[in-house]
C-alpha cells in the first residue's frame, strides 16, 4: 500500500462530512430508528463513546477509500470514481453485512433500510470527497 498518495486533508474532510451526515440522518430518523432497533431511551445509558467510535471508523473508511480509489484510478481519482467506488463497496460489503446481521439478530427490514441508507450516504460522501480532492501532491 502506498500511503504517500493519500490526501490526508481529503480524508479528514470526508470523515467530518460523513460524521455530520450521520448526525443529521439519525436525528431525522431517531423515532423510527429507536423503534426498529428496539431501544428504550428511558433505560439506555448515554455515552459519548459511540460518537467517538463513529468518527474514528469514518477516518479509517476514508483512508481505505483513498487507497482504493487512488489505486483503481491510477492515482488520478475523480469525484465520480469516488461515488462509484463508494456505491460498489457499500453494495458488496455493507448492505450484505447489515442484511445478514439484522436477520440473525431478529431485527426487521426497517432497521436495515435506515442503517443501510446511512452507510450508503457515508460511503458516497467519503468517495466523492476523496475523489474531488484527488491524490496528495508529491
Amino acid at each position: 500500500m502506498d500511503f504517500s498518495a493519500v490526501n490526508w486533508l481529503a480524508v479528514l474532510a470526508a470523515a467530518v462530512l460523513a460524521w455530520l451526515f450521520g448526525a443529521i440522518w439519525y436525528m431525522a430518523l431517531s423515532k423510527p430508528w429507536l423503534k426498529a432497533a428496539k431501544i428504550d431511551l428511558a433505560t439506555t445509558k448515554r455515552s459519548p463513546l459511540p460518537f467517538i467510535i463513529s468518527f474514528v471508523a469514518e477516518l479509517l473508511m476514508a483512508t481505505i477509500m483513498a487507497l482504493v480509489v487512488g489505486a483503481m484510478t491510477g492515482g488520478e481519482p475523480t469525484w465520480l470514481a469516488g461515488l462509484v467506488f463508494g456505491f460498489v463497496l457499500w453494495l458488496g460489503f455493507v448492505a450484505t453485512t447489515l442484511s445478514v446481521n439484522h436477520r440473525y439478530e431478529n431485527f426487521g427490514w426497517d432497521l436495515t433500510l435506515i442503517d443501510g441508507g446511512h452507510w450508503l450516504g457515508v460511503l458516497l460522501i467519503i468517495g466523492a470527497v476523496v475523489g474531488w480532492f484527488g491524490a496528495a501532491s508529491s
